[in-house]
């Protein structure tokens, strides 16, 4: 009895450690309804890490293996959607290509995490333009970022099984939010609509000379700070390069003021310039662009620690919005009919 015992408990231990050896890839599947595209692409910040199939019918399955437990994109075609991954989850997804983002739902082992995403993403749409809140008065203004974080910390707490990696994350983010809220806030008080622009002065054209903030007064300034190192900013070119065919010979001039510096160019200010000019060529941009060089108090100013960052000023030199929406925004167009442009 006594051997049979042991049996058994070696048994027992043997069964539980193979049950919970974790695995060193992830499994993922499900259906999207009405997809024109053949192939979903799953990308992190280095590219496309694994592409899977898509069915005639819309289903789909594969595993793949991810290098850390993080939100990875889930692309199909031009359009994107945030997706958590961890080696170990068995991820299943449903949605409609036709609805993307807001169709989609997930289910099984991990999808509580990528669930908890979309639910961020769908709270921050109904928020609105941050700028409505930065013109409140202060009290309604306090009021309001409390309502907000007690909004986000609602969706985070109705999650109970997060990954403690992203639950870590996004807690210090919800608990910063005020901070940032009040620093934006003191920010606007100084730097909100109406108020004098920042300038910047003698940056170089890349059609010969330099050119100032005054420069182009009389006119509204669509300014685009980027830097050929960005590939978000690389993904907003095209929209702006249409909307300059749109307004060409319209009271408003386009400005891309590149931010290339020596240290992701080999080192060299030489190299940064190159750099820019080479990419401008190549990809023929047209508007006014213009590189910064090693004179970064424009952007100081304006406080931009993230690009690309889309700013609108005045005819007379007066900050119209310091966060403009970007040129594939809808909403860009809107605030230009409304100011005549």
């Amino acid at each position: 009895m006594k051997k049979i015992s042991l049996l058994l408990f070696g048994l027992i231990i043997m069964s539980s450690c193979k049950k919970d050896t974790p695995k060193d890839y992830l499994s993922l599947s499900g259906k999207i309804e009405n997809s024109k595209d053949s192939i979903i692409s799953i990308a992190s910040r280095e590219g496309i890490i694994k592409e899977i199939v898509i069915n005639a019918d819309g289903t789909f399955k594969d595993t793949l293996k991810v290098k850390e437990a993080a939100i990875y994109t889930f692309e199909i075609g031009e359009q994107r959607a945030p997706i958590y991954l961890k080696n170990g989850y068995n991820l299943s997804l449903a949605g409609n290509a036709n609805d993307f983002l807001k169709s989609f739902k997930f289910s099984g082992e991990g999808s509580s995490n990528s669930n908890f995403i979309l639910a961020q993403i769908e709270k921050s749409e109904s928020i609105g333009n941050p700028q409505d809140i930065l013109n409140l008065e202060e009290i309604d203004f306090n009021q309001k970022v409390a309502q907000i974080k007690f909004a986000y910390d609602s969706i985070l707490d109705s999650y109970k099984d997060l990954d403690s990696t992203l639950y870590t994350t996004v807690k210090a983010q919800n608990n910063q939010l005020v901070d940032y809220f009040n620093n934006a806030y003191r920010t606007s008080k100084v730097m909100g609509k109406g108020k004098p622009s920042p300038i910047f002065e003698n940056y170089m054209d890349i059609k010969g000379g330099v050119k100032s903030l005054a420069s182009f007064k009389g006119k509204y300034v669509y300014i685009d700070i980027w830097a050929t190192w960005c590939g978000p900013c690389i993904q907003q070119i095209p929209y702006l390069q249409s909307l300059e065919k749109e307004y060409h010979g319209k009271n408003v001039e386009f400005i891309s003021i590149s931010t290339d510096e020596a240290q992701r160019s080999g080192g060299s200010w030489e190299a940064a310039e190159k750099k820019w000019k080479d990419f401008v060529k190549e990809r023929q941009l047209t508007g006014v662009q213009l590189w910064s060089g090693q004179d970064f108090t424009f952007q100081q100013a304006y406080q931009i620690n993230s690009i690309p960052r889309f700013l609108l000023i005045s005819p007379e030199g007066n900050i119209v919005d310091a966060d403009a929406p970007r040129p594939s925004d809808p909403a860009l167009k809107s605030l230009f009919t409304s100011l005549g442009i």
